[in-house]
């Protein structure tokens, strides 16, 4: 392929892409980090927040405004950072004639909505687990006395962005799952009107994901592997994550056998952004569990970290529907998330009184910091927001054991009252690439 120099003239002068003009649109400030990563690249941003909690986050590091329908017509490229009607917003600009990165009402259906996302997969062709799909608790028990086994419970919806709900049963008998119903019964059941019982199957847990360019996906795709539970040696209650290891790759079985299969059904939709899902794979097949139609969180900030193409240059050439060339690091990113309390649950109380405006000190500077809920005040970084997640740290190598190695030297920098952080992060690679390798999931075809 020719590079884009040469394609597209009018983009570059002197052999420079010219800066651009980005507009972001977040319903409670995810995309922070990466607007603040294409200020740093030279580019113009304007940056909208929604919830109202949540407008300080980001604050000194980018433009922020109140209204973001004011600056349409400014922007060079428009970006939404996320599922829950965004879509819809997104998929109108789109047929306006503006340049937009983000979903459809059928892409953000395919994360918000667990059932519908398995039956696109199984229509597509697909292979998926068993699974039920319940609005009654007192059914769902009665199902599990009456099928005993290990179950996962899964919210539907906006209930599903509470990781602390999903719950992995342990036990043959279903007891232990029968008991979490119970307790979502009297707790929960206002805000968990929709959810699904899932079979449980052992094997490793993978992501595979893609940037999709309205017509097709743009490689290298991204293999990325999550840890959810807060404490080192994956045990305590799930987070939304805290941390991430991952690599590029060509396309491979993994992706061939599932988002590859879905590529004439995003086409379809003019789908322009990003698009994510996350599996269990054993010796016996691929076994998809849910989509990310956006962005992930910490993944998009990880993923920036092992590009060597600007990240404003790919955004802009993606939603122009130039078919970027995407050019990344060889090797292994990993990204290990900084954390206060009184994360991973919500307490308002506690984050004043622990958390709030707590300042963030180097020791001496550090590369791969990017932000989550911070602000920048005359030039001190302070904790902000709600939620207690701070940074994300991360590091890079040939192999895992050099970017877990940069990763935590990068964290012993950085001090915060009240920080924690998991220590094991990259320390299940080896295990799980022997077995992915001896299964065959990983050989690029």
């Amino acid at each position: 392929m020719e590079n884009h120099s040469e394609q597209n003239p009018v983009e570059h002068k002197n052999g420079q892409f010219e800066p651009k003009k980005f507009l972001f649109i977040t319903l409670d400030s995810l995309i922070g980090d990466i607007a603040w990563q294409i200020v740093k690249e030279g580019h113009e941003v304007k940056y909208f927040t929604e919830v109202e909690s949540e407008k300080e986050v980001g604050q000194g590091f980018f433009p922020m405004v109140d209204n973001w329908e004011k600056w349409v017509d400014w922007a060079d490229v428009i970006i939404f950072d996320d599922v829950l009607g965004q879509g819809k917003k997104a998929k109108e600009l789109r047929e306006k004639g503006k340049s937009v990165i983000g979903g459809t009402p059928y892409t953000d259906r395919l994360e918000d909505d667990r059932t519908f996302g398995q039956e696109e997969l199984k229509k597509a062709g697909v292979p998926i687990l068993p699974y039920r799909e319940f609005t009654s608790f007192d059914e769902a028990i009665e199902f599990v006395k009456d099928n005993p086994g290990k179950y996962v419970i899964k919210p539907s919806g906006e209930a599903q962005n509470l990781k602390g709900l999903l719950f992995v049963g342990e036990e043959e008998d279903g007891r232990d799952v029968i008991q979490v119903l119970g307790d979502y019964k009297e707790a929960w059941a206002e805000k968990i009107p929709v959810f699904q019982l899932q079979k449980k199957i052992t094997g490793v847990e993978i992501a595979v994901g893609g940037f999709f360019d309205g017509k097709e996906f743009i490689f290298p795709i991204n293999v990325n592997f999550e840890h959810k539970k807060l404490f080192p040696g994956n045990l305590g209650p799930s987070t939304g994550e805290m941390g991430t290891t991952m690599f590029w790759s060509g396309p491979n079985r993994l992706f061939n056998h599932t988002l590859k299969k879905m590529e004439s059904m995003l086409a379809a939709e003019n789908f322009v952004g990003y698009i994510d899902i996350n599996c269990i794979v054993n010796g016996n097949g691929i076994y998809p569990l849910e989509f990310t139609s956006r962005f992930g969180y910490p993944t998009i900030s990880i993923q920036q970290e092992g590009m060597l193409t600007p990240i404003g240059q790919f955004f802009y050439e993606l939603s122009h529907g130039m078919s970027p060339k995407l050019r990344v690091k060889t090797g292994f990113q990993m990204g290990v998330r900084i954390v206060v309390p009184p994360f991973p649950f919500t307490d308002i109380e506690t984050f004043e009184v622990k958390s709030k405006d707590s300042v963030i000190f180097f020791t001496k500077p550090t590369e791969g910091v990017h932000i989550e809920d911070v602000k920048n005040v005359k030039g001190e970084w302070l904790v902000t927001g709600h939620s207690g997640v701070v940074l994300i740290v991360c590091g890079t190598g040939l192999t895992m054991k050099q970017a877990q190695g940069q990763c935590y030297s990068r964290i012993r920098n950085i001090k915060i009252p009240n920080m924690y952080y998991r220590t094991d992060i990259g320390d299940r690679w080896t295990e799980d690439s022997d077995r992915l390798t001896i299964w065959g999931y990983l050989r690029e075809v």
